[in-house]
């Protein structure tokens, strides 16, 4: 069966949306999907699964949640190999500052003219590239303190997105290699 992670965006932020990931494992469990292990607090859960169509797999989890929590949340899914293409794909200049990159994972391409208008800005020291569904950002001054948040890509790409940080993604393949 295929190897997935579902990035779930936006809980166990500031109290908000809050799922224990005790709670989260048996609720994918109920879907049903199999092997499913969370990585730490953010909503990465990786899973097998027959499913191959993923919108009526981000239908199914998002659904699942609502109605056993209340409240929407997005979902966006990878599989192992396309995970491992966006650690291959690495644009970042310096190994060494590894420790500021973030990848913004989008919920779909977007539109060409939404990129270019987004590469014109200029938000030195920060910076960032749009590879297909992925944004690989440089956060000198940490992720909290930066304007290239989730909020501000899906305003200007006018698509879903989610954030990891570096070390996270690398620690997600490596699971899901075991």
């Amino acid at each position: 069966m295929p190897l997935f992670v579902s990035l779930l965006r936006g809980i166990n932020v500031s109290g908000q949306k809050k799922i224990s990931m005790k709670e989260l494992k048996a609720l994918y469990e109920e879907l049903p999907l199999s092997r499913v292990q969370t990585y730490i607090q953010s909503g990465n859960v990786i899973f097998e699964t027959d499913q191959t169509n993923r919108e009526i797999l981000v239908e199914q989890i998002q659904q699942k949640i609502l109605e056993k929590y209340g409240f929407q949340v997005s979902v966006l899914v990878r599989t192992l190999e396309e995970l491992q293409d966006v650690l291959t794909k690495n644009p970042f200049p310096n190994p060494e500052d590894s420790q500021s990159w973030y990848v913004t994972f989008l919920a779909e391409q977007p539109d060409p003219a939404r990129i270019e208008a987004l590469q014109k800005l200029d938000l030195q020291p920060e910076w960032f590239q749009i590879l297909e569904q992925e944004v690989y950002l440089s956060c000198p001054k940490g992720y909290g303190n930066t304007k290239l948040s989730n909020t501000f890509f899906e305003t200007k790409l006018k698509v879903t997105a989610t954030t990891r940080n570096w070390r996270t993604i690398n620690e997600l393949v490596r699971l899901m290699q075991e």
